[in-house]
């Protein structure tokens, strides 16, 4: 069995490949997005180049995305977060992670929040940018190294716990 390079655990024959050989459309806007990712691994250009919406194949540089797919060991997919992009929508968002070592043999993170949109019943990638980032709150105050750690032992905080 040749596992699927999406990483969602299921043989290539049975997730993406056909979507890639064009016996299937994605019903999801994620299947499209782990459709695409697996496109990326394999450096099927013409598939990516496909599955962009109308308002951005004029942007959609072939050689410069084909050198990237190709120069790249892509390493996995996370899925972050979806919203809609269901069998029953017409649009939909996917956040992701994707880990990939660079020609230079650095690993790299591409984290993404991606909209897809559905025409003529057909999944499309219309736009990526980055997620949004959260801010941290703190709801105690902060431990400072040299306060007495807050587990109770005695020490303190850099002879305990900020050591674990």
């Amino acid at each position: 069995m040749t596992e699927c390079p999406c990483c969602s655990g299921v043989e290539f024959a049975n997730c993406c490949q056909p979507y890639l050989n064009g016996s299937l459309a994605p019903e999801t806007a994620e299947k499209l997005m782990r459709a695409r990712y697996t496109a990326y691994t394999r450096a099927d250009v013409p598939f990516l180049m496909d599955t962009l919406h109308a308002t951005n194949r004029n942007e959609g540089d072939e050689e410069s995305t084909r050198r990237w797919a190709e120069g790249s060991e892509w390493l996995g997919l996370e899925i972050v977060d979806t919203d809609g992009g269901t069998a029953a929508d017409s649009e939909g968002s996917v956040e992701f992670i994707a880990r990939f070592r660079d020609r230079r043999g650095e690993i790299q993170t591409h984290h993404e929040a991606s909209t897809f949109v559905k025409e003529d019943g057909r999944w499309l990638f219309k736009e990526g940018h980055a997620p949004e980032q959260s801010t941290l709150t703190r709801t105690a105050p902060k431990v400072g190294r040299n306060d007495p750690c807050p587990c109770g032992s005695g020490k303190k905080f850099k002879k305990c716990c900020e050591k674990k």
